[in-house]
């Protein structure tokens, strides 16, 4: 009965139209009548519907023979993308990351001293810090603030290392200010930080930049665990790759 009340609901020919649409797509130099019937399996009257169609509702655009796509997509993308955080649609890609080594996986912004979560895939494993979208804790001190720190400008790193409130969080956190600016400096050349229980006792920390087109950091992600389940060296051994996989994932989903 559920298949067919499906089948009662699908509408073959919006089907039909959207593969039209997705072919034009893969041919930006645009293709002529007889070429779409021929790669969409149209009768050539069939194809010429559906393309005058589109060029009626302003989704293709007509010249001569060739028919190809228009802006207007491109319109209804941005209002779809617009219309909720970005970090939703990388969500998926967070969850598998978390879901492989069983811990949290972050994304956070830098805001001025602080990192800001924007997204958080949380771990099987109870970790005593509670973290959540909109959390923010200290830059200086988190895998995610130093290899966001390590984006700034060197005058706006420079004003970050003079004026930034630095506590002994715990004793294990690097309050020097030039051990610390090694520490941003080493997290630009490597490409990842490591915080190893400056936040807090017990909680160890990976994280990798988000860059955009431009190569500018603008976020971050990390995966957050107790220090009892991973070492330094498998952290980085054993997260760090499956991290640089998602961030290019996220990379090209944002940016390319």
């Amino acid at each position: 009965m559920e298949e067919e009340a499906i089948s009662r609901d699908h509408v073959g020919s919006l089907e039909r139209g959207l593969a039209v649409m997705e072919i034009l797509a893969r041919h930006p130099g645009g293709m002529t009548l007889t070429e779409m019937a021929e790669e969409a399996g149209l009768t050539r009257a069939g194809a010429r519907r559906f393309l005058l169609t589109l060029v009626a509702t302003g989704y293709a655009t007509q010249s001569g023979r060739l028919f190809s796509l228009s802006p207007r997509l491109l319109t209804v993308a941005r209002t779809w993308l617009g219309g909720a955080s970005l970090w939703i649609f990388a969500a998926p890609i967070m969850r598998e990351v978390a879901g492989k080594f069983d811990e949290a996986c972050n994304a956070a912004v830098l805001s001025g001293e602080d990192v800001v979560y924007v997204a958080r895939i949380p771990g099987r494993r109870i970790l005593s810090v509670a973290l959540d979208v909109g959390t923010r804790l200290p830059a200086y001190c988190t895998s995610m603030g130093r290899v966001l720190l390590a984006g700034l400008s060197a005058d706006d790193l420079k004003a970050f290392l003079a004026e930034a409130k630095i506590d002994r969080r715990t004793p294990k956190t690097t309050t020097s200010r030039a051990a610390l600016a090694k520490a941003i400096d080493r997290a630009r050349a490597d490409g990842f930080a490591i915080v190893d229980e400056e936040l807090e006792l017990g909680l160890r920390s990976i994280a990798v930049p988000i860059d955009d087109r431009a190569g500018r950091i603008v976020a971050a992600i990390n995966v957050s665990t107790q220090s009892a389940r991973f070492s330094v060296e498998a952290m980085e051994r054993e997260i760090l790759p499956v991290l640089l996989k998602a961030k290019q994932r996220v990379e090209e989903f944002f940016f390319v």
